[in-house]
Order: structure tokens, then sequence, then C-alpha cells
């Protein structure tokens, strides 16, 4: 900037020397009021207030900017790591749940499964444990069927004997009992 002023100053020094006048430069200053060691005192103080100014209040403000930015490019970073980590997250939640349903979803029907042949097995035991009732309550309504049909008989047969003793009023032996036992059983089983 000095060297603008004195290349200015001696510009126009020239050519007010051109026309005749006094030296340019002392013109100028003149003009203008300007003290040439007022000036350079200037000079040299905004030169020591600029380098005091770079040394103790740029610096640490521009180290402080600096520092700040790096840490906000480490939480951007931090927070890039982090979206990514929670996308890495959310895709093996949704896979680990897939798996999980998957998997839910075969007991459910080894559960079905299990249940439909222990029904069909209980089914069949149940049934063949109906049969088997019912076979032994035939087996024993036979029996008691022979059972009573031999009571009745016998019965029959007594009643035979006696009917017949009372009707021919006489004493049969035991041979003409069972002679008439023996007829009176072969018409109840032709019956």
């Amino acid at each position: 900037m000095l060297s603008s002023l004195l290349y200015i100053a001696a510009t126009t020094g020239v050519e007010g020397a051109a026309h005749g006048g006094a030296s340019g430069i002392t013109k100028i200053t003149s003009d203008f009021g300007i003290d040439l060691p007022f000036i350079l005192a200037q000079v040299v103080n905004f030169a020591v207030v600029a380098f005091l100014l770079w040394k103790f209040a740029f610096k640490p403000v521009m180290a402080t900017i600096e520092e700040r930015q790096t840490k906000i490019a480490a939480g951007l970073k931090y927070a890039e790591d982090a979206k990514a980590q929670l996308a890495s997250a959310q895709q093996e939640n949704a896979a680990i749940i897939k798996a999980a349903q998957a998997e839910a979803t075969r007991y459910i029907e080894e559960a079905r499964k299990t249940a439909k042949e222990f029904s069909e097995r209980e089914t069949a035991a149940a049934t063949e444990r109906a049969n088997g009732i019912i076979t032994k309550a035939q087996q024993a309504i036979d029996l008691e069927h022979k059972k009573m049909l031999d009571q009745a008989r016998g019965e029959i047969a007594r009643l035979v004997i006696t009917t017949t003793q009372r009707v021919l009023a006489k004493e049969l032996s035991d041979a003409d009992r069972a002679r008439f036992n023996e007829a009176a059983a072969k018409e109840l089983a032709n019956v």
C-alpha cells in the first residue's frame, strides 16, 4: 500500500514538475495533509496489531475452529457408522424374525402331525377297547343266555316231570326221569 502511494506521488510529482510547480510529492502531501513519519508509524502500528491479532486471536480461533470441524467430522462419521450398524442390525433382526417364524411354523406343523397321529392312535385304541368290551359283553350275553336256557330247560324238565307225575299219579324212577329230561331237552333244543 505504501508503495502504491509512493508511486502515485511520484507520478503526480512528475506531472507537477512538468507544469512548473513545486515538487510533486511535497505538493500532494501538503494538499492532502499527509505526514510521512506519521504514516510510517501507522503502518508499523497496523503491522504490530495485525501480528498480535494473528498470533493471539486468529491462530487460537482457527485452531478451535479446526478442532470443532474435526469433532463435527468425527461425529458425522460416527453417525454414518451408527446408521450403517442400525441398518445391518435391522437386516439381521428381520432375518432372525423370518427364521423364527419358519421354525415356529415347522413346530406347529410337527405338533399338528403329532396330535393327529396321537388322535388316530387313541381313536384306534378306543375302538379296539370298545370292540373288546362289545365282544366280552356278547360272550357274557351268550354265556348268560346258555345259562338261562339251561336253567329254563332244567325248570321245564322239572315241571314236565312234576306234571307227568301228577297226571300219571305215580312216582317215577330215576331212569324214567332221565328219559323224560332228555326228551324234553331235545324238544326244547329243536324249538
